[in-house]
């Protein structure tokens, strides 16, 4: 099994029916023993994110929405930024890889915007208890696949899960074109 570990991504199976994430492809941001969270990256809604933090209107990455990250406390907002500079972390981020860091959307827009390239607001999360993940993983649910910084900042995530599957290694690239259910191939 691969490792999991934040900057990782989740992208569903085909065998993964969970109507939160049928075609998902998710960001992981935290992993420790008592579980995992991440967030959605490949699904915007029709929300500007203006709408509902104004001040935070001029940074965020196009398409100017909120994104669907999950369906955990989906009336909350978590924000991701793409770093300027490799491990250039300053006040109001939380680094999760070289490039990627966790926004404290309790600072201001102006704290972080020289530091930062883009960030992306999504509403609610996914999360995962101790061990769930794991047995997700190792009952086919989801491929554990490494990241690229720009990942989560697609202006258009709608063919992200097949971007990411075509760039991997050998066999595992076939999947892209695996229909749901094979059998009916």
């Amino acid at each position: 099994m691969a490792e999991i570990r934040a900057g990782m991504l989740l992208l569903a199976s085909p065998e993964l029916v969970d109507p939160n994430f049928v075609d998902a492809v998710v960001l992981l941001l935290d992993t420790d023993e008592n579980g995992a969270m991440g967030v959605v990256i490949n699904r915007p809604s029709p929300v500007p994110v203006v709408s509902v933090l104004a001040d935070w209107g001029e940074i965020v990455a196009e398409p100017e929405v909120l994104f669907r990250g999950g369906p955990v406390s989906p009336e909350g907002a978590l924000a991701v930024a793409l770093l300027r500079d490799q491990g250039a972390v300053g006040p109001g981020l939380r680094p999760v890889t070289e490039r990627l860091a966790i926004v404290d959307l309790e600072g201001t827009a102006d704290d972080i915007d020289p530091a930062v390239d883009g960030v992306r607001i999504f509403a609610g999360y996914a999360g995962w208890g101790a061990g769930q993940l794991e047995g997700e993983i190792e009952g086919g649910d989801w491929y554990v696949l490494p990241s690229l910084p720009p990942d989560a900042f697609q202006a258009d995530p709608s063919d992200l899960w097949r971007e990411v599957m075509r760039r991997q290694p050998g066999e595992l690239a076939w999947h892209v074109n695996r229909p749901a259910d094979p059998e009916l191939n």
